[in-house]
């Protein structure tokens, strides 16, 4: 994240300083036009890394991911290549005899265009992929939703929109004066993220030590199978098994409350039934038509509508029954309770004293 903000930084260096008019006087002008600001082939791939290394705990940077900087590499190999042929070699100005920064090429902002977004679509891949898993594998999988990540993204998606617009309208990309509001634009941005992202890593760090993870900030915990788990070899659902399964998990599940637990996870049913994590997703997913988050949330609505109905738990708030029954914040139960019954709480419940109130009056007007 530091480094992705220090390359941003760069990046608008160049119009802060020809704002300044440095790039037209000496001693800076002939220093300052060799100098690869611009790093529009390194930030993509940072950009990619740093968010597989934020949704992803157990995320390892290998020898081959080194290929992704390949690009920026070469780019800065041939702007030292400029700088020692002009300023050493042939002590002239023969690259830049045209007095034009070769960070403001056309084809090399295209090219860095590019790089931008086809490193923003993998960066979505990855969040839609670690978003789907953890739905499949937590109950409580709302608060591990990566609420970061995703205005992250947003925000990328808004610097993408602003590049792509401006670099449309105007090809001149060394004319300061003339988009002097896109950099504005885009150092708004920036701030924005350098002190949400700072905020939440603070926030993430403070939760992870009080053990709460209803902050909804805190990183994504492993995906792989508990060493407990790692022995069982029948990982594979076999269809003629299905119904079997289906019902050992509804018996854990309902018979014995494991909905209420707010940090269910597939890991532990699968502890509990002796089997494979994966052959737990996969019953729920082929039998239920549901992903994991979903199936638990089910039995938490429908404990609280019978509790309300039945007049159990009187002295609890309509939230303190929710908390009760295995959801872990506001949000998500209203989300899913509307999910699950197609209204929300307060308009699920009013309805009901509404119909409670029309009975009464129904009985009382048929008494002779």
């Amino acid at each position: 994240m530091s480094f992705f903000i220090a390359l941003s930084i760069l990046y608008i260096t160049p119009f802060m300083l020809g704002y300044a008019n440095w790039y037209a006087r000496n001693p800076y002008r002939d220093i300052l036009f060799y100098i690869p600001f611009q790093q529009l082939l390194l930030i993509p791939p940072v950009i990619y890394f740093y968010l597989s290394s934020l949704l992803d705990s157990t995320f390892k940077f290998r020898k081959d991911h080194y290929l992704h900087f390949l690009p920026a590499m070469v780019y800065l190999i041939y702007s030292l290549i400029i700088f020692i042929t002009d300023k050493i070699i042939l002590q002239e100005s023969f690259f830049y005899e045209d007095g034009r920064d070769k960070d403001f090429l056309f084809e090399y902002q295209a090219a860095g265009f590019i790089s931008l977004l086809i490193y923003l679509v993998l960066s979505l891949k990855i969040y839609k992929r670690y978003r789907a898993i953890t739905f499949n594998s937590f109950s409580h999988a709302e608060s591990l939703s990566f609420r970061w990540a995703k205005h992250f993204l947003t925000a990328l998606l808004v610097l993408v929109i602003l590049r792509g617009l401006f670099f449309i309208l105007n090809l001149e990309w060394d004319a300061f004066g003339k988009k002097f509001w896109y950099y504005f634009l885009f150092g708004s941005v920036l701030y924005y993220v350098s002190v949400a992202g700072y905020l939440s890593s603070i926030r993430s760090l403070t939760a992870f030590e009080k053990n709460d993870r209803s902050k909804g900030d805190l990183p994504l915990v492993e995906l792989r199978v508990p060493e407990d788990n790692s022995n069982v070899a029948d990982d594979s659902l076999v269809p003629e098994d299905l119904g079997f399964w289906k019902q050992k998990i509804e018996k854990l599940i309902v018979e014995e409350g494991y909905f209420q637990n707010p940090e269910l996870s597939v890991f532990e049913l699968a502890q509990q039934l002796n089997t494979h994590p994966k052959k737990i997703s996969q019953t729920i997913n082929l039998a239920f038509e549901m992903n994991f988050n979903d199936y638990i949330n089910q039995f938490r609505v429908k404990a609280i509508i019978e509790k309300i109905e039945s007049k159990k738990d009187l002295n609890l708030t309509l939230l303190g029954i929710a908390l009760k029954s295995g959801f872990n914040s506001k949000s998500t139960f209203n989300r899913a309770f509307k999910r699950y019954t197609g209204v929300s709480p307060k308009e699920y419940f009013g309805r009901n004293e509404e119909k409670e109130v029309s009975n009464q009056d129904l009985k009382r007007d048929s008494k002779p």
